[in-house]
């Protein structure tokens, strides 16, 4: 199954427009778990398992690994995700963005060392920097549009050709770039007239929104800009409200996660 529909039985399935980010911070874990040589991949299958039926994707964050040196643990964690939970699309939040031979590289870690569905990239080097990952059928492209943080607007905003660059790289993706149909594009929670405006320009296309919990962004106003008619289109990610829902980080912590996560899901499911 492609990643756009597992995606869509994924969406129906659960229910959910709720992605579940994995960003495991070691100062942040639970007491019982910091000193174990493999914390990361013990918070993280709790996590998931807590959350799996209630989320439409889960988004490891490579960077959190890799600072560790524990890509192997990613590794771990993504087989047994693909073991596990198969029918949840696994995103690789990776942001990579380079040209011919090593895209080829970077699209070899993403779909062969870590059997993800689909990867987030950076556009800025142009179509050829894209064009290696879809030598991997059925695997996903999610395209950084207009992101979440506010120095984007530092380029985003541009002028090219009397339109914002966020809103040509939009309209290039979806009408140029998605040549095999598994391209989708990133935008924030924290941008919600921006992400309407995205909506417009590319119909019914997936869109990984980051930005809901601790980075502020309002549901309401994210669903309402961002939904497709048939009230999807959309994987709405959270992190660390959901990862380190308990202050304490105590032996509970799953199962606060739980709770966030459902209190996330159904606050969306609220204004579909």
């Amino acid at each position: 199954m492609n990643f756009i529909n597992k995606l869509c039985a994924a969406w129906a399935g659960n229910n959910s427009l709720l992605c579940v980010g994995l960003d495991p911070d070691l100062a942040r874990f639970p007491a019982h778990l910091q000193q174990r040589p493999d914390a990361i991949v013990a918070f993280c299958k709790a996590i998931i398992d807590a959350t799996a039926d209630l989320a439409c994707a889960f988004k490891p964050q490579i960077a959190y690994f890799a600072a560790l040196g524990a890509e192997a643990q990613l590794e771990e964690i993504c087989a047994y995700l693909r073991q596990h939970y198969p029918h949840i699309p696994l995103i690789l939040d990776a942001k990579r963005g380079d040209i011919g031979a090593t895209a080829k590289q970077y699209a070899r870690e993403a779909y062969d060392r870590y059997g993800a569905d689909a990867v987030t990239l950076s556009p800025y080097m142009g179509f050829d920097s894209v064009e290696p990952y879809m030598e991997w059928s059925g695997r996903g492209q999610i395209i950084l549009c207009r992101t979440s943080n506010a120095g984007g607007s530092d380029l985003q905003f541009l002028n090219v050709d009397g339109k914002p660059l966020y809103q040509h790289v939009a309209a290039l993706v979806a009408n140029k770039w998605n040549s095999n149909g598994q391209c989708a594009l990133v935008v924030g929670a924290t941008f919600p007239e921006e992400l309407a405006q995205v909506r417009a320009i590319v119909g019914d296309m997936p869109v990984l929104v980051p930005g809901i919990g601790a980075q502020g962004g309002d549901i309401e106003a994210t669903v309402t800009a961002g939904k497709t008619g048939a009230g999807a289109g959309m994987m709405i990610s959270s992190s660390r409200a959901i990862l380190y829902a308990t202050p304490a980080a105590g032996e509970d912590f799953a199962a606060a996660a739980r709770r966030v996560a459902l209190e996330t899901r159904d606050a969306i499911n609220l204004h579909r």
